[in-house]
């Protein structure tokens, strides 16, 4: 059976062990059952809520957890994390990861993951399918249909076939999206701040302005770090071609909507299908506020690009067995704040995970510790990421309470854990 024995600098004294049966877990954004499921089957008390959670509100729930799972519409703040005194992991049941703290949730060795595959075709298909809508006018055409109207055009409508599009951001969703674009007959062209592959016949740019003198349909897919915010405005949709169209899946934050809207409406850009918005209501049914709203052939979506049932599925049980991995054994595999490590845990020795500060000689005082007190190592393994060390080391049996206060008292440590 698993235990856990946290211990923070803020906290510095070893707190009981948990059974699997003790550790607690809230879920909140309505996260797919199977992730819910899957901790459930592992022993976990799960709690779901099927909102976001405002601050206050998660200050007051989050006493007592272990593990939090949100989707991208929560906030976790320093704040948050002062009251979070038993987390120990965070699930983004989601890509992004800007609504968390990251910095903070380091300092306190909480370990953060997210699903970076997990929707990108998802996402990639509504891209595709809005493309050829806006080119189409098709919501246009849907909403006269629905007010009795019968207007039998061409006027206005085109082929996606032959048309350039330009994508902003050539990460795992804008690279995807590339190789089914240009199997539609589109031109590729896309910008990145980094240096990368261009795939398929996929023209790379220099520069944003490089690329929407070239693109006649524009699509955004940045992360959400402060440096993309305002990314697009007044300058950027001055310069797409006239008549062009533009897309953004990826950060509201990323967008001025108001500018947006002014060329829309002067003609200068055609269309437009906005899927993340600046501000987004945090539950189902609230009202939603928008400078785009009545807008002829703009499409707007209640940010759904990963909402197909394939990808939460997916994603719930994705993020749910990096959880609980984390927990059970101490794997960072593909965490984002975290150095990775992900070992196999043998049933036959007890295993200390040790979160510290990345500073020189931590491992030879643990191995001294250790040492002093007839701790026989079996295996250790050490990584590093920034300001971060982890260390897992394997024993052959559970060690004295004063071999463990011994380990948290270091100045270096964050957290310890032991788990059998």
């Amino acid at each position: 059976m698993t235990t856990m024995t946290n211990m923070t600098q803020t906290d510095p004294y070893p707190t009981a062990p948990l059974e699997d049966g003790d550790v607690r877990v809230l879920l909140l954004e309505n996260i797919h059952a199977d992730g819910r499921d899957f901790l459930r089957d592992k022993g976990y008390q799960v709690e779901t809520i099927d909102h976001a959670l405002g601050e206050h509100e998660l200050i007051e729930r989050i006493k007592g957890v272990h593990i939090l799972g949100i989707r991208s519409t929560t906030y976790i703040t320093e704040r948050v994390l002062d009251a979070a005194t038993d987390l120990l992991a965070i699930g983004a049941f989601c890509i992004g990861t800007n609504q968390i703290d990251l910095a903070a949730t380091t300092r306190r060795g909480i370990a953060v993951f997210n699903a970076p595959f997990s929707n990108t075709r998802s996402v990639v298909e509504l891209a595709i399918s809005e493309i050829i809508s806006l080119a189409r006018r098709l919501s246009d055409k849907s909403t006269d249909m629905h007010a009795g109207v019968w207007n039998k055009s061409a006027a206005g409508s085109h082929e996606v076939r032959g048309r350039k599009l330009g994508i902003v951001g050539y990460g795992n969703i804008g690279s995807q999206l590339s190789v089914v674009a240009e199997a539609l007959g589109l031109a590729v062209y896309f910008f990145d701040t980094d240096d990368k592959m261009a795939l398929g016949n996929a023209t790379r740019c220099s520069t944003i302005e490089e690329l929407l003198q070239n693109a006649d349909i524009v699509t955004l897919h940045v992360d959400g770090r402060p440096g993309n915010a305002g990314l697009f405005g007044e300058s950027e949709f001055s310069q797409m071609l006239p008549g062009s169209t533009f897309l953004n899946l990826s950060r509201g934050i990323a967008v001025d909507t108001d500018a947006l809207r002014k060329h829309i409406e002067s003609g200068h850009i055609a269309g437009a299908a906005i899927d993340v918005f600046p501000t987004e209501p945090k539950r189902q049914g609230e009202a939603f506020e928008s400078d785009l709203r009545g807008l002829r052939n703009v499409i707007l979506t209640p940010h759904v690009g990963g909402s197909t049932e394939e990808a939460q599925e997916d994603i719930g049980r994705f993020v749910a067995s990096k959880l609980r991995n984390y927990a059970a054994n101490g794997g960072t595999s593909l965490s984002v704040n975290m150095p990775e490590l992900n070992l196999p845990a043998d049933g036959s020795w007890h295993r200390l995970v040790h979160v510290h500060r990345n500073a020189p000689g931590v491992l030879a005082t643990i191995n001294g510790i250790l040492g002093e007190h007839a701790v026989n190592i079996e295996s250790q393994f050490l990584a590093t990421k920034g300001e971060i060390g982890y260390v897992i080391t394997d024993i052959a049996a559970a060690v004295e309470h004063e071999v463990l206060l011994a380990l948290t008292v270091l100045p270096e440590t964050v957290r310890l854990r032991q788990l059998s």
